[in-house]
């Protein structure tokens, strides 16, 4: 069964661009090594540069626990220290009814 997280960030004004940056690396890593990882977005607020979201969609619990054991999420982490305004809102969500 398939898993959807949502995942809002807020980073510290000024550290939009380093976020943006450090995001758009980590994505070009899954796409080659997450086969599980069926979906990875990442969204900016329009009215708030300062937050972000991912939706985020895995073939299974499985793909997702791969996903954040992965070295290029690790390193991601550790990029994100400094960079965020707080901790991040983490929703995960199980499907119910599909198009």
């Amino acid at each position: 069964m398939a898993v959807t997280v949502i995942a809002k960030l807020k980073v510290k004004p000024g550290s939009e661009a380093a976020f943006e940056a450090a995001a758009k690396e980590m994505i070009e890593k899954i796409r080659p090594t997450e086969p599980g990882t069926l979906s990875y977005v990442l969204h900016k607020n329009t009215a708030d540069p300062t937050e972000f979201t991912y939706v985020e969609v895995y073939q299974d619990p499985a793909a997702l626990a791969a996903h954040r054991g992965s070295e290029h999420m690790k390193a991601f982490g550790g990029k994100l220290a400094g960079l965020l305004a707080g901790r991040p809102e983490i929703a995960m969500l199980s499907e119910v009814a599909r198009k």
